[in-house]
């Protein structure tokens, strides 16, 4: 039987973005499948009274100094986005499009709105900004927009978040190996250990 190892996030959160940059490594070295799940992580706060650490001064200031040093760690670049929070509405849309009628476009996808948030500080929630972007990474930002708009993808986005609430997520990023869940990027080593 294949592993698996489920990867709920959203391009919104850094540490889906630092957990993005591993996840791939740690599959590869135990055998593991990386399914992704994309999910609005606003709708997940709704749903489950949680808030992001950007909404409290002190654990935003020390959040994001951890985030740098795990970014040290992973050797990956990061510099924190100006423009956050950005309302990812569109871009997880875009994600979950992507993921069910072009599969094979949607780490491409990944990739560009990851690297543009955080690492190079782009504001996507500025339409102009978001469509040079994706035209940079090879999409057309028409194409893209119009999926994203699609009722049957809007729908898709919203089942995926509320199946993640059900299944106990309250955060970004989640994984699970099987039915134990493992919230936050710093729990990276337990996920391994539970693919072991």
């Amino acid at each position: 039987m294949t592993k698996t190892l489920e990867f709920y996030f959203d391009l919104g959160s850094p540490a889906s973005y630092l957990a993005w940059t591993q996840l791939p490594y740690i599959c590869a070295r135990q055998g593991a499948e990386l399914r992704y799940r994309p999910m609005l992580l606003g709708g997940v706060f709704q749903a489950t009274g949680n808030a992001s650490p950007a909404a409290i001064p002190a654990k935003a200031r020390h959040s994001m100094i951890d985030l740098q040093r795990f970014a040290r760690r992973y050797g990956v670049p990061m510099h924190f986005n100006p423009y956050f929070p950005i309302n990812t509405l569109t871009l997880m849309r875009g994600a979950i499009g992507l993921q069910l009628r072009q599969p094979e476009r949607f780490e491409a996808y990944l990739e560009a709105m990851f690297r543009a948030l955080w690492e190079n500080k782009r504001n996507l929630g500025d339409p102009a900004v978001l469509a040079a972007t994706l035209q940079d990474a090879g999409f057309d930002p028409q194409a893209l927009l119009s999926l994203a708009s699609d009722q049957t993808i809007k729908d898709a986005l919203k089942s995926a978040t509320e199946e993640a609430v059900r299944r106990g997520v309250f955060g970004a990023p989640t994984c699970f190996v099987g039915v134990e869940m493992f919230f936050g990027q710093d729990r990276l080593d337990f996920v391994e250990e539970a693919l072991a």
